[in-house]
């Protein structure tokens, strides 16, 4: 006779390892009789036809469930992990939102039923104030380069930034919170204590050090395709909104933005050269029915995710030119003189409508200043131009 896991949270590690995040029936009986319950009904070969089939490998190699859950807890503590059932204080509850867009078709998009996090802080607190940054793997180096310092700023001015970890966008986004101080979330496809990319080791020592990382599945589990798939839906979820910087037309990005959109979150993109194949997903976010908006700087996504009431993005400082600090009079005599030639005072008064009196005191004014010259009793711009 097999040992059952006397501890509901134990219980839910078992779950957690042998059924995927998001199964209907799973999560209908656990909402009808509780995690250990489930567990034991689960050994018994108890449970729907389905659910019988999806876990009978896995109970063929687990004769001890209760054994079985002992050895996740004790490898969750091994790696320094925590682990969060709803309910407990840290648990972000804008993730109950997920009950919202979830149905048949789609059942893994509902609500997390636990969480391993790895790092510094408590999960809702840092998450109260966040928003997405995502985009392509393979990015360009203007991509990364925006990525970069939109989460740099975003940080400074007090919003988490929450991304996948991967390569590319996501890399320069958590590298540019926290190269501003602040906090920053990696929402991985596999266990805490294997985080993906290897590549990206550094970095998540890093955040770590700085932020969380955190995952549905138990530590041990590895990447598989459809758990990038699954985990954008709480990138989106835990975010007030998702910017958007580069994606193709199947990226991963655009089903975060599909997500956040369908939650209600406020969906931003950046923009991109038309003919770059790292923005057409992008571009394409603007033309679907989405309301995606547009944002090129921190001031304008800040601007958009509080919206009425918050701070509202200054316009872009437009650049100044000497020019632009002539009066009406000056700039009708520069103007109206044509480049690389001679005009009479007279001429030139006349071409810019104001009185010979007038031109010749105006004229005096522009010559001291270097933007006009006199020859042998005639006006030309000055060739040396004005700084």
């Amino acid at each position: 006779m097999f040992q059952l896991p006397d501890d509901p949270r134990l219980a839910l590690m078992l779950l957690s390892s042998i059924v995927e995040p998001g199964d209907a029936e799973l999560d209908e009986l656990l909402g009808e009789v509780g995690p250990v319950e489930v567990v034991g009904r689960i050994w018994e070969g108890d449970v729907p036809e389905r659910l019988r089939r999806l876990t009978s490998a896995q109970v063929a190699c687990t004769p001890d469930p209760a054994d079985r859950a002992d050895q996740i807890a004790s490898a969750t503590e091994s790696c320094g992990a925590r682990f969060l059932i709803p309910g407990d204080p840290a648990w972000p509850e804008q993730l109950r939102d997920l009950h919202l867009v979830c149905d048949a078709d789609e059942p893994h998009l509902r609500p997390p039923r636990c969480l391993w996090i790895r790092g510094t802080g408590e999960l809702a607190a840092i998450c109260r104030r966040s928003v997405a940054v995502v985009g392509a793997r393979a990015a360009s180096e203007y991509g990364q380069h925006l990525a970069d310092d939109l989460s740099a700023d975003l940080t400074e001015a007090g919003w988490t930034v929450i991304s996948g970890g991967a390569l590319g966008i996501d890399r320069s986004a958590h590298l540019g919170a926290m190269a501003r101080g602040g906090p920053t979330v990696a929402v991985l496809a596999c266990g805490v204590d294997r985080p993906y990319p290897k590549a990206n080791r550094s970095m998540f020592d890093l955040v770590l050090e700085r932020g969380l990382i955190l995952s549905e599945w138990p530590p041990g589990s590895a990447t598989m395709r459809h758990r990038f798939l699954t985990r954008n839906r709480v990138i989106a979820a835990l975010s007030a909104g998702t910017v958007v910087i580069e994606a193709g037309s199947r990226s991963g990005a655009r089903n975060t933005a599909r997500h956040a959109a369908e939650l209600g979150r406020v969906l931003m993109f950046t923009p991109g050269p038309v003919t770059s194949s790292q923005s057409v997903g992008v571009h394409q976010l603007a033309r679907e029915g989405w309301e995606a908006r547009l944002v090129t700087r921190a001031e304008e996504v800040i601007e958009d995710l509080t919206g009425i009431g918050g701070p509202m993005a200054a316009p872009p400082p437009i650049p100044k030119r000497p020019f632009d600090r002539l009066n009406e009079v000056e700039a009708r005599l520069v103007e109206s003189l044509p480049r690389g030639y001679v005009v009479e005072e007279a001429q030139l008064a006349a071409a810019a409508g104001v009185p010979v009196e007038t031109a010749t005191e105006t004229l005096r004014s522009l010559r001291k200043a270097g933007w006009v010259e006199l020859m042998e009793g005639r006006w030309r711009l000055s060739r040396g131009g004005v700084a």
